[in-house]
């Protein structure tokens, strides 16, 4: 199961160029440092984290994938992105420091290199992955003192400066290299699921409830949730609120959650 109806955005949309990839802490039933791992029953409790993939200009949240913060989910959740936007590279890729995306972004839209036999005994060398023209990657890296951000630096992993500053400029929603659009959405997932919402007794008691609802909370924050600063003016000079999708141009109005709820569904294989 996964976000958005699309699967090639060359198609259809969303015409998705700036993506934004977050990790969000949650727990079931228990914190993971309660929990035993020599009790069976533990085995499905504790700290489970939702990969986010958003698009910084519609708020458009394309990808999740609920589990463990592991390397292998980072992948998924980077491969699903790619899935659902045509396998396009973007203008612009931005993540948090952690190093797994690095990897799994290389992974995804890298370009294979096969090198020529030497003709000499032995093994021949292994092929490897590059970054091939135009993939454009950058990081945004936070340091911490007591709990509290104390410096904030960016860098470049894949592609040039004039390629991220070209990005920047052509962007509806971003003037600087950040992570502002997907944490932002991580607050409002918090506010609108109660069940990850932070010192409270609201937390799932059983993970098959916590990613199910998880994934409801996304589908209706994409359709039936009326961002702010997409609102847009219509001729009349009034404002008219937009959801995610349809700022991401996959509907035409804010859907009501009985209507979302109602239309039959079909499921991804």
């Amino acid at each position: 199961m996964r976000l958005i109806f699309t699967t090639n955005s060359s198609l259809f949309p969303p015409y998705t160029r700036e993506v934004q990839f977050d990790e969000k802490w949650a727990f079931v039933a228990k914190k993971e440092k309660n929990c035993d791992p020599d009790n069976p029953a533990d085995d499905h409790k504790g700290d489970t984290w939702d990969h986010v993939a958003i698009d910084a200009e519609s708020r458009l949240v394309i990808s999740v994938i609920p589990g463990a913060r592991t390397a292998e989910n980072v992948v998924a959740v980077v491969q699903d992105f790619k899935q659902r936007t045509g396998g396009r590279l973007m203008d612009l890729i931005t993540t948090d420091g952690y190093p797994a995306y690095e990897e799994a972004i290389l992974e995804a839209y890298g370009e294979t290199v096969t090198p020529p036999r030497t003709g000499k005994p032995g093994r021949p060398p292994a092929s490897y992955k590059v970054a091939p023209q135009g993939l454009t990657y950058a990081v945004v890296e936070k340091t911490r003192e007591k709990g509290r951000v104390v410096k904030i630096a960016t860098r470049i992993v894949f592609g040039v400066i004039n390629a991220v500053a070209a990005a920047l400029a052509a962007s509806s929603a971003s003037s600087a290299v950040n992570t502002s659009f997907v944490e932002r959405q991580n607050g409002t997932d918090r506010h609108r699921n109660a069940r990850k919402a932070r010192k409270t007794y609201r937390f799932s008691k059983d993970r098959r409830y916590h990613e199910a609802v998880t994934y409801l909370s996304m589908f209706t924050y994409n359709f039936c949730w009326p961002v702010r600063t997409l609102r847009l003016k219509n001729e009349h000079g009034c404002w008219e609120s937009r959801s995610p999708a349809m700022a991401a141009g996959l509907t035409d109005h804010l859907w009501l959650i009985s209507e979302w709820l109602t239309l039959p569904a079909v499921r991804h294989r």
